[in-house]
């Protein structure tokens, strides 16, 4: 198996033994989890990806010792066709040893690391600096390089699982999907949810607010035509100082984009921070404004029976504010009772 050929060029794969009958489409989740299907299908109607040179659909079992024609692959998160794509920027030495020392846990399946605040974790307009860019400098003694399994918001920091080959990606990615992996994030609200303890089940969908697209809430029943999908998050009030601000745990049950913003900005309680769900009401006055988002801990089970359990200390941004408003953190990193 060659690598991803995110950003790069045409690929030649051939369908390995063990993957003899298994549909195209789940052939490229399990090698490219970070396809879309959206995208995928779309690829297939142009005729972009072949097998044995003749255009295929998402349906079909391949046999092994088939050759599928992989096109240079850009996600639902990549710059759109009309647009320009920017191409990645240099790795520096400095950026190869950060991300070197950003390294939580390493095995023969999986690396993860607690990504840094401002890192975009894939590329698209105008960003040439990203995490997939940099992924050659975590090889190690592997011929294939990581690929991502999951992905954080760009000013999110915290925990994110990479796979070490396309096999191990794809175990992990189906842990997310079936939604067997655990996450608990830290956040920091301006205002305090009420009540401190609660279920939101809110569906989210592409929208624009004032020209500008972001995800809303929406109902997935009201027959416009808006592709409403189910999101799901639990959260629990840690502590808070009146209703000025709290210290927020939350895990989300489903994997939107934005999920945790927009459900706490539709509480009324924006993360701190967040300016593009919470306007001006997500600032506090002698506070940083970069956003109080930390994916803290993930559970999930791996080969062997093993289960994977990391936490990722917060930023120094969050330390701060916790320490200004005295919220303790020792007894935030229970995980929730999962009620699906």
């Amino acid at each position: 198996m060659s690598d991803n050929a995110t950003g790069g060029g045409v690929q030649n794969v051939t369908v390995a033994q063990d993957e003899t009958d298994l549909r195209l489409d789940r052939w490229f989740k399990r090698h490219f989890p970070a396809l879309s299907h959206g995208r995928l299908e779309k690829l297939l109607r142009k005729g972009q990806i072949r097998v044995d040179g003749k255009r295929a659909k998402a349906g079909l079992r391949l046999a092994a010792g088939q050759l599928v024609r992989v096109p240079p692959l850009e996600t639902e998160h990549s710059s759109q066709s009309s647009r320009k794509r920017v191409a990645a920027a240099p790795v520096t030495e400095a950026d190869a040893e950060a991300l070197r020392g950003a390294v939580l846990y390493r095995d023969d399946m999986a690396i993860v690391i607690d990504k840094p605040p401002g890192l975009a974790v894939q590329g698209g307009t105008r960003t040439k600096r990203h995490l997939d860019g940099m992924l050659d400098v975590l090889r190690y003694e592997l011929s294939e390089r990581p690929r991502l399994v999951h992905r954080l918001d760009r000013d999110t920091s915290g925990v994110l699982i990479l796979g070490r080959t396309a096999s191990a990606a794809a175990v992990l990615a189906q842990a997310f999907r079936q939604r067997t992996a655990q996450k608990l994030y830290w956040a920091v609200t301006v205002g305090t949810p009420v009540p401190h303890s609660a279920r939101i089940d809110q569906a989210l969908a592409k929208g624009s607010v004032q020209g500008r697209e972001r995800m809303v809430a929406a109902d997935p029943l009201d027959g416009r035509g808006v592709t409403a999908r189910r999101a799901v998050t639990l959260y629990r009030v840690v502590e808070n100082v009146g209703k000025q601000a709290a210290f927020v745990a939350l895990t989300p049950l489903t994997g939107r984009t934005h999920q945790l913003r927009v459900h706490m900005a539709g509480r009324g309680t924006p993360i701190l921070g967040d300016g593009k769900y919470g306007g001006a009401d997500a600032f506090l006055s002698g506070r940083s404004r970069l956003l109080h988002l930390h994916a803290r801990r993930l559970v999930l089970p791996i080969e062997g029976g093993r289960m994977l359990d990391i936490v990722a200390p917060p930023p120094a941004h969050m330390v701060e504010t916790f320490k200004f408003l005295g919220f303790r953190t020792d007894q935030a990193d229970e995980l929730f009772s999962i009620d699906r």
